[in-house]
């Protein structure tokens, strides 16, 4: 099991570079101290690059986490040793509650926020060279589905819970239109997109969303397990296969109009009362 995250009952968890062979108590015995610190854990053992997220109390989505993940990412896509990547989190019961609504009050720092999450971290991903995967455990919302969608597989906790929020904030789920109706059909998605609603893995893994569920204590394990399949895989065929099938799939022709419609819409009356209200948490007004 990774560390903790810094503030909670479990011990302190910094940025490692771990080589060698995972311990039977999921630590990595080579484990050495590396220079990224903050709001994630990188770590490298037996052949995968392992992301957790570390930003408690939800790991909402500030610009530096996001840098931060953008940077391990690059990191990752340039070691000829690592043959896969894990993202996940050290948090109980969350994976990441979407962006920092603090953010979202100045319409630069949302246009900030945006080219990472939506450009940066889609073309990290894209030029990645070797598959990703998502550990989902707990709640992903909003941007973190965003994080969660951007890798190339997603493996979910069975108490994993799904959703797009942004709708009853008064904002809009911009990326995801490009994507979700790909992925689950035009109407699923709008339901989906404009209901707002939360729905578990059972209905994920039924739309297409999620490629398996797995008990929630064995998430990291079957993770880095089906992350192990990949690595032993030629890693020339992987590269080369995996570019084509993300070119056949690419999605970033639209993002531009995705940024411009999100940052339209966070600069509406409807949609600063909609996060002014989340965050006092009261009842918006209508």
């Amino acid at each position: 099991m990774a560390g903790a995250c810094p503030g909670s009952s479990q011990p302190s968890t910094k940025a490692v570079d771990g080589r060698g062979t995972r311990g039977h108590d999921g630590t990595c015995p080579n484990a050495q101290e590396a220079g990224m610190t903050g709001d994630l854990r990188y770590e490298v053992c037996d052949r995968i690059a392992e992301i957790n997220l570390c930003r408690p109390p939800v790991n909402a989505l500030s610009l530096s986490l996001l840098e931060q993940l953008i940077a391990a990412l690059r990191r990752a896509a340039a070691d000829d040793e690592v043959r896969a990547v894990v993202l996940a989190s050290s948090l109980p019961h969350r994976f990441s509650a979407g962006l920092d609504l603090a953010t979202l009050a100045s319409p630069v720092e949302v246009r900030r926020l945006l080219e990472k999450l939506y450009v940066e971290l889609a073309g990290v991903q894209h030029d990645l060279g070797k598959p990703s995967i998502a550990a989902v455990g707990g709640a992903a919302r909003g941007g973190g589905m965003t994080l969660a969608i951007s890798c190339d597989v997603l493996v979910a906790g069975q108490s994993a819970t799904f959703g797009y929020p942004e709708i009853d904030l008064g904002l809009i789920p911009a990326i995801h239109f490009l994507h979700l109706p790909r992925i689950v059909g035009r109407h699923r998605a709008f339901e989906l997109l404009f209901s707002g609603r939360t729905f578990g893995a059972e209905e994920a893994a039924s739309l297409g969303l999620v490629s398996r569920i797995v008990p929630d204590e064995k998430l990291r394990e079957e993770a880095r397990a089906m992350a192990q399949v990949f690595a032993r895989k030629s890693r020339t065929a992987m590269r080369l296969g995996r570019a084509a099938f993300l070119h056949a799939q690419d999605y970033r022709r639209g993002i531009a109009d995705a940024v411009k419609n999100f940052c339209d819409a966070a600069a509406t009356p409807d949609a600063r009362e909609g996060v002014r209200a989340f965050m006092e948490k009261r009842s918006r007004n209508r």
